[in-house]
């Protein structure tokens, strides 16, 4: 049976999306040493010394179908400076999630993440004809909960307990998700925010 998901170029004024690739490696691990990202314990951000790893289990999942990563590139610098992917694909029911996203700490607050993620749900909803997108979040990470609430999402619930994180602490996770019926409002919102130079 055909693929649900081919790997893409999703492509607006400040960013492109490129699919993921090895040789991505050394670019990746630069924007994450901009700000010690691994550092928030909330976060699952890779080290210099885990980016292979991280690489090597996104592209895993994307020939399982699980997952479509992307390689972020601020088109201004043509820098690399985070990623993103589709990921938990429910390609029978027409569902996914929108996750492992993070960003060098100099292009945060620049509008950067907004198009990025109008660029991802614009794909979703218009060429995958997805009937939902998630978004997923530790409880603890506020400003990332915050950003999904920005973006239009509402919160569908909080799953208590759902994870033991790499340091034995529990997670709570909060889930959030954007429905096909809500995407033209949604979309008309990002499309005015990114025309006034929203800052997230």
């Amino acid at each position: 049976m055909e693929p649900w998901l081919h790997p893409v170029v999703l492509e607006g004024e400040l960013v492109k999306l490129v699919p993921l690739e090895k040789s991505h490696k050394v670019d990746l691990a630069f924007a994450a040493s901009d700000g010690n990202l691994w550092e928030l314990w909330y976060t699952s951000v890779p080290t210099p010394a885990t980016t292979d790893a991280y690489i090597n289990t996104a592209l895993l999942e994307l020939g399982e179908g699980k997952s479509l990563p992307f390689t972020i590139v601020d088109k201004r610098t043509n820098a690399v400076v985070g990623t993103t992917r589709y990921m938990n694909v429910d390609a029978a029911n027409k569902r996914l999630e929108i996750g492992h996203t993070w960003y060098a700490k100099r292009v945060q607050r620049t509008g950067l993440n907004t198009e990025c993620k109008y660029l991802l749900l614009k794909h979703a909803f218009e060429t995958l004809k997805c009937i939902a997108v998630e978004f997923r979040t530790n409880f603890h990470n506020h400003p990332s909960r915050n950003a999904i609430l920005r973006l239009g999402a509402k919160q569908d619930g909080i799953l208590r307990n759902h994870k033991v994180d790499a340091n034995g602490n529990l997670r709570d996770t909060v889930v959030f998700s954007i429905l096909d019926n809500e995407w033209r409002t949604v979309k008309t919102s990002l499309e005015f925010r990114m025309k006034q130079g929203a800052s997230k």
